[in-house]
């Protein structure tokens, strides 16, 4: 058989860069960047090779499977379907609506079949509700909310077009752009170069900041005050756009007042920058023809992610640089979610989780209470799971409590590709198809793009027969749960009613009652099928100023200073002023932790994948020269890293790359647990770095996880638990 070449997207990051699959003889023999792709040109990172790996690999369930003792065996779709909704039914017929929890990994945002997942999640009608949301976007989306009334209202930073770029606490050189989907963001930044000048502040140099013209090392979480400070600078100094502020934003003379004696000077112990720095990085920006501030995953983990992430849209906002050209913008995408988020409710605190602690936000609880809502006995308690396209049990912090919480439920089914950490404890897996085995439009990452298209993902392989993918298992989920009258009879017609809605269906009516769609300019108009014949999708233009005709707040206007942020961020830097600033050591931990991440790895998701995870240990704790002689530690040697909440055991890696006094370690490894089914990942397991953080670490505002915040002690390596041994006796016993 002849070789065929497909173009599509690689979907496992947010940049769906365009690809050109070929195959031959039902083998992908190469994979490479699409050069009619309208978004990435024919960029492409190694991640998007790895899709081949994927399809092939022996370890991907191909069937449902059940637990039977402490194996799974392969069982019938229609048998597995039947015994889930049984199961189902009967936990909530005995103990409420509540009783199934549900969690929604962010592999299911990178396909249309999301649409299922929420409709799932509606029908379940269950407070108990988690994302990886919770993880890694709360306090952005929490922040559009309160000043843009809607939570959709995450702005895009319009790279292509900016003179001046400064990014925090985001690598993308590495990423390709997160809620700003920037694909070959190296060659985005090295334009931007010869416009302007680009700024990294972070605690480490990182592959972005090799690239930038300025690298400002911060302490870790001195952002917050770094921030606060340069609002000083722009309001004493007058270098704020009055004029646009007044028209487009109320606030001012509360902002002004919040800043007024944060001086630079003040802020320099805080950050670990010189205070000429801070003044100067606020000039620079007011005085750049167009400015823009990019924060990402890196602020969101720290319990100031709310407060930083306000300061970043304030200060590009009181210089101008808010919906305009160059800055921060919104996106035009084929199904305008912009324009209708404002209509959703966000219901912050409708609910709580039962110790009353974590408000529910976008009608879900924070992923950190999840462990104890299982648990905890009484009324409301969690007693059967789905999780969807996540691995919480690695992803999330939860003091090793997950395992013995998911053992104890009464029931658990996944949907998922693999038998993973998490998953190894379900009595039911139902397996989705490839992705190169599905078609799709996918409907969410145009709301984020630099730049307004639409693009097709076409199928490389015609699925199995018997294979499902992923909206057609949670549809049939749906017919299980939702109440049906003589069920016997109905689920059947139900069921293929739902089969006429499937999300190509649903997505090119969307399309075409868009805003380009062919139902609003005729024949002129969009439609997916001319995106499907399209070699690279359609560009649809340049971001446009649309934020007057987007905002949900009721005055219409910008608030720039919500009452509770203003009070918060009074309050934080009266504790700076007393001596127990966010970036000061406690007790005996002295180095704090952070993340990172690598061009080779997405979460847990490629370490089973060989051509990923061959080469040199990329699980490794990453700590300065300096900090290694003091402690008598040798470079590529096993260390014992532990906090307040356990320990595990790494190698380090010794580089001037990072800040004296961080250590960072990247999450998703931990591969040792019994009964994973991926061998290549469990012959490289590295060290689950979630069992140094506390859960009850978390955002202010938003509940996020704030793993960025932990501090920790690293010594030669010992025998060490992974987790604290006080954390394993607390653990009730399934």
């Amino acid at each position: 058989m002849g070789a065929t070449t497909v173009a599509r997207q690689c979907t496992l990051c947010e940049a769906h860069c365009g690809i050109l699959v070929t195959v031959e003889d039902d083998q992908v023999t190469r994979i490479e960047g699409n050069p009619d792709d309208v978004l990435s040109h024919g960029y492409i990172c190694p991640k998007a090779t790895a899709m081949g790996g994927l399809h092939h690999d022996p370890d991907r369930l191909r069937t449902p499977v059940r637990r039977v003792g402490d194996r799974f065996e392969p069982i019938g779709w229609d048998e597995a379907f039947r015994e889930i909704g049984l199961r189902l039914r009967q936990v909530r017929r005995e103990h409420g609506a509540s009783a199934i929890g549900m969690y929604l990994g962010n592999p299911a945002a990178h396909s249309s079949s999301v649409i299922y997942g929420a409709l799932l999640r509606t029908v379940l009608m269950t407070r108990n509700f988690f994302s990886a949301s919770s993880i890694d976007q709360f306090p952005q989306e929490f922040v559009a909310w309160r000043m843009f009334g809607s939570n959709v209202l995450m702005p895009v930073a319009d790279i292509d077009r900016t003179d001046r770029l400064v990014i925090m606490g985001a690598n993308p050189a590495v990423s390709n752009g997160s809620v700003t989907t920037m694909p070959n963001a190296k060659q985005r930044i090295r334009d931007v170069r010869k416009r302007g000048k680009v700024v990294v502040i972070d605690p480490r140099r990182t592959e972005t900041a090799r690239l930038a013209d300025e690298h400002v090392a911060i302490a870790p979480g001195g952002d917050v005050y770094l921030l606060l400070a340069m609002l000083q600078v722009l309001v004493s100094e007058n270098l704020c756009d009055e004029s646009r502020i007044r028209a487009q934003c109320t606030g001012w003379e509360e902002l002004r007042a919040l800043v007024a004696e944060v001086t630079p000077e003040l802020a320099e112990p805080l950050t670990g920058v010189d205070a000429e720095t801070i003044r100067r990085l606020a000039r620079e920006h007011a005085a750049a023809d167009s400015a823009l501030l990019y924060a990402r995953i890196g602020i969101c983990h720290q319990v100031t992610g709310t407060l930083t992430h306000w300061l970043v849209n304030t200060i590009n906002a009181v210089t101008g640089n808010l919906d305009r050209p160059g800055g921060q913008m919104f996106a035009t995408p084929p199904i305008d979610a912009p324009r209708f988020g404002k209509y959703l409710p966000v219901g912050h605190g409708a609910w709580t989780d039962r110790s009353g602690t974590y408000k529910s936000f976008r009608s879900e609880l924070p992923v950190a209470v999840l462990a104890d809502e299982i648990l905890t006995e009484g009324a409301g308690q969690i007693r059967a799971m789905i999780t969807y396209a996540g691995n919480p049990v690695l992803s999330t912090p939860q003091r090793g409590k997950l395992d013995p919480a998911l053992d104890s439920l009464d029931f658990y089914v996944a949907v998922d590709m693999y038998v993973t950490e998490t998953t190894r404890h379900a009595d039911i897996i139902l397996p989705p198809i490839s992705p190169l085995e599905r078609e799709d439009v996918n409907i969410l990452f145009p709301v984020f793009s630099v730049r307004n298209n639409l693009r097709y993902d076409a199928r490389v392989f015609e699925p199995p027969a018997d294979g499902l993918e992923d909206w057609q298992i949670l549809a049939r989920l749906i017919t299980e749960v939702v109440p049906l009258p003589a069920r016997r009879f109905t689920t059947r017609a139900v069921n293929a009613l739902l089969a006429q809605f499937s999300p190509m269906r649903l997505t090119t009516l969307a399309v075409a009652a868009g805003p380009y769609g062919v139902l609003r300019r005729g024949r002129e108009g969009l439609s997916v099928a001319k995106v499907r014949a399209a070699a690279g999708g359609i560009d649809l233009g340049p971001l446009q100023p649309r934020l007057r005709a987007l905002i949900g707040t009721k005055d219409r206007r910008v608030h720039l200073a919500p009452d509770d942020f203003v009070t918060a961020a009074r309050e934080l830097l009266d504790d700076a002023r007393r001596g127990n600033a966010l970036t000061a050591p406690t007790d005996d931990y002295d180095l704090k932790l952070i993340g990172r991440r690598h061009l080779r790895s997405n979460n847990s998701w490629l370490h089973n994948v060989a051509s990923m995870v061959k080469g040199r240990d990329r699980c490794t704790a990453l700590m300065h020269p300096a900090d290694a002689a003091e402690r008598a530690l040798i470079d590529a040697t096993p260390v014992t890293v532990t906090s307040r909440t356990g320990s595990i055991v790494v190698t380090l890696e010794v580089s001037d790359d990072i800040r004296r006094g961080t250590i960072a370690i990247p999450h998703g490894w931990g591969h040792r647990e019994p009964g994973v089914g991926w061998q290549v990942a469990a012959a490289l397991p590295g060290a689950n770095v979630n069992l140094l953080h506390d859960p009850s670490l978390t955002d202010t505002f938003s509940g996020n996880a704030a793993v960025n915040n932990t501090w920790v002690t690293v010594g030669p390596a010992v025998t060490a638990p992974t987790a604290s041994d006080a954390d394993r006796e607390a653990a009730p016993t399934p």
